[in-house]
């Protein structure tokens, strides 16, 4: 359906995949409910989303989406100013952790990538094993990327979407969560996508007998801070990752999402699996593209 004067409330908005889908939703009209926990970078974002599509409404709201207390304050005050919540686009498995934003320092330099499409995913503790994590680390994964897509939409659910009997949530994963991931240090992460797998799926068959959709995109490989963590920060590992190829940027999740969003309301694209066509599965890819491509 148009997404022309929806309400969109997006998760982890505030850099990267969020940021990048906030950008195109506003372009497609869209009013926006930004939230993340760095407030002045949503606050720059709110005032340059508004200076270049002044016809739309953008709010925000800074909080810790693994804070149910905090997420349902969030959305109350939110449906107050905004009147209901259309769309919800749980995203923040992205958003930074304050380790995560130290290591965004590191020295390697991602090449080939503008630096306004890296993101930082919260893999804490990558590339150690699993029984060498600190559980403090274990937790902050867990509370961010499986009970904060829980929290927000439940309070969405209960506070706008089943009351008005529609709306839409889109739930950013991973092709991750399908397959092995081919480096230590991911069992968390991986478990953490797998669940929001499992959770998109049992959550659109509890909501038979509405018009709310839930839908899952899965994005591969995207140049991403997250990428340079798991590997340490080993530059030399990080290119060899990449060799031959080139991945995904931000940009084109963020149109992958707008397309899935657009569709009429008869239509559910209820999973849609985005990869660099070089990336064959999350472990085989063809390191000759670019020299067929002429890249």
């Amino acid at each position: 359906m148009p997404l022309h004067g929806q309400n969109v409330l997006l998760t982890g908005a505030s850099m990267g995949i969020g940021e990048r889908i906030a950008r195109s939703l506003a372009k497609e009209g869209s009013n926006l409910i930004l939230l993340a926990r760095s407030e002045d970078k949503l606050l720059s974002l709110k005032d340059q989303l508004l200076q270049q599509h002044p016809g739309i409404k953008v709010v925000y709201r800074a909080a810790d989406v693994g804070s149910h207390e905090a997420v349902d304050a969030v959305i109350q005050s939110v449906i107050e100013e905004m009147g209901h919540i259309d769309i919800l686009i749980n995203n923040a498995s992205g958003a930074r952790s304050r380790q995560c934003a130290a290591t965004a320092q590191s020295p390697l330099q991602i090449t080939n990538v503008p630096r306004s499409n890296i993101q930082a995913g919260l893999a804490l503790g990558a590339p150690n094993a699993f029984y060498d994590l600190k559980i403090g680390d274990i937790q902050t994964m867990i509370s961010t990327n499986i009970n904060g897509p829980m929290f927000v939409t439940h309070s969405v659910l209960n506070r706008s979407m089943v009351s008005r009997n529609s709306g839409t949530i889109l739930n950013i994963t991973s092709v991750t969560g399908l397959e092995v991931p081919p480096f230590p240090g991911e069992a968390v992460y991986h478990s953490s996508k797998a669940a929001q797998e499992a959770f998109t799926n049992a959550l659109r068959n509890e909501l038979v007998g509405t018009d709310i959709k839930v839908l899952a995109l899965r994005p591969g490989c995207v140049a991403t801070n997250f990428h340079s963590l798991r590997v340490g920060h080993d530059k030399k590992m990080y290119d060899e990752f990449f060799e031959g190829y080139d991945p995904l940027v931000a940009e084109d999740v963020a149109g992958a999402a707008v397309y899935m969003l657009n569709q009429p309301l008869n239509i559910s694209i209820k999973a849609l699996d985005m990869v660099a066509s070089a990336q064959r599965s999350l472990t085989i890819f063809d390191r000759k593209w670019n020299e067929r491509h002429g890249n």
